[in-house]
């Protein structure tokens, strides 16, 4: 019975293998979403660095910008609008009339000098000897006279003396023919003597000239515009050598400053000497000045079909600079609020703007890229368009962009005629 209880209990071998939990199955989604996600950043990557070459690497568009401005009741009247520069009627590059080493400069850019104020000094050492040694020779030259005056005395007097002798025919003529000749020739001695006074007199003046040569001096009241030379440089008379310098400063009058702008001879007639005009300056878009048409050129450009015009400012402002850009708008009548004040009214060229899905846009360039800025657009008015929106007066916008002009793309700006 024990035994039969023994093969009862006797159990066969159980294989457990198939007890095991199979991860192999929940690996697998974790690996294709791993997959998946590295695939998607390397598209991602990829994209951003096409979009970075596209970017950074496509050169510059090269467009016109012009300035937004403020706009002000004349200049909505105006007849005529024109863009220029700011230009001094009265300018001089200084430089020096003589050749040698710059010793000292005494004014910089912004200085104000006065007509004959001596702004800088070359070297003078070699003219300066030729000066003494000049003034030695009139010195020797002014004794030669003495000699020359005293031998002449002694001759006269034998010359007297041998004229009573012969006319007592107490000597010879032959004997008084030599007396005369000396008489004669102590004379000539002291012209020649006189002569060469002059002469070495001359060459004073003229070592004093070099010696002034070597001071530059302000040829009128203005202000210093750039400094073109520093100490110890070679300085040289305009031309007279292609490796000195030439002009040590620039110097103008700020008070005959004008803006010249071109007008097309189509609208010559708009214009009329003396008439008013408002004038802005790109620097201080909010600011307006009052001027009046100065002068009006009596030549034409052949090759632009325009004539030069110049607009004085009626009132001085220190802050208006030689070459600043300017915008000219000639008015048929004064204009009773072009002062000096700001406006709160902002206007574009008519070219800048942009229409783009039914809304009125405009690129501004910052930072030497476009930026898309929507505008809500008024009337245009002498090919302004009055503008609301995010832009402030001093920003540059593109004139006439691209239809694929898009954000973010790079420009260069090659200036505005509005």
């Amino acid at each position: 019975m024990e035994t039969d209880l023994k093969a009862d209990l006797k159990t066969e071998p159980v294989d457990l293998s198939g007890l095991t939990i199979d991860r192999s199955r929940d690996r697998e989604p974790a690996r294709r979403r791993s997959r998946t996600w590295l695939w998607g950043a390397a598209v991602a990557v990829v994209v951003i660095a096409a979009w970075l070459v596209r970017s950074w690497g496509t050169p510059p568009l090269r467009v016109q910008v012009a300035t937004v401005t403020s706009l002000s009741a004349s200049r909505a009247a105006a007849v005529l609008n024109a863009s220029g520069y700011v230009v001094a009627q009265r300018q001089a590059d200084v430089a020096s009339k003589a050749t040698g080493r710059l010793m000292a400069l005494y004014v910089g850019p912004g200085d104000r000098v006065k007509s004959g104020q001596v702004i800088a000094k070359i070297e003078s050492a070699d003219v300066a000897a030729r000066l003494a040694q000049a003034q030695a020779n009139v010195a020797a030259a002014k004794a030669a006279l003495v000699q020359a005056q005293a031998a002449a005395e002694e001759a006269r007097l034998e010359y007297e003396r041998k004229r009573r002798l012969l006319d007592a025919q107490l000597i010879s003529r032959a004997e008084f023919d030599v007396v005369e000749a000396r008489h004669t020739r102590a004379q000539a001695g002291i012209a020649s003597a006189e002569a060469e006074i002059a002469a070495v007199q001359a060459a004073v003046r003229s070592a004093q000239v070099e010696i002034d040569n070597t001071v530059i001096r302000a040829p009128f009241d203005g202000t210093v515009l750039t400094k073109n030379a520093d100490v110890v440089e070679i300085v040289a008379p305009f031309g007279s050598s292609a490796t000195s310098r030439a002009a040590v400063v620039r110097i103008a009058d700020m008070n005959s400053l004008l803006v010249e702008a071109d007008v097309s001879e189509r609208n010559l007639d708009q214009v009329t000497l003396g008439g008013p005009c408002e004038i802005t300056l790109d620097a201080f878009p909010q600011t307006r000045y009052r001027g009046i048409v100065d002068t009006i050129v009596p030549t034409a450009d052949r090759a632009k079909a325009t004539v030069l015009t110049k607009v004085r400012f009626t009132e001085k402002d220190e802050r208006v600079l030689p070459e600043m850009s300017a915008k000219v708008a000639f008015l048929s009548a004064p204009s009773p609020d072009a002062e000096t004040s700001g406006a709160t009214r902002i206007g574009v060229p008519q070219k800048a703007i942009l229409s783009r899905e039914g809304r009125s846009t405009v690129f501004v360039v910052r930072d030497g890229r476009a930026v898309e800025t929507p505008v809500e657009a008024g009337a245009p008015t002498n090919g302004f368009v009055e503008v609301r929106g995010s832009l402030a007066a001093g920003d540059r916008v593109i004139l006439t962009p691209p239809a694929d002009l898009r954000t973010g793309m790079p420009v260069k700006e090659e200036g505005g005629n509005s």
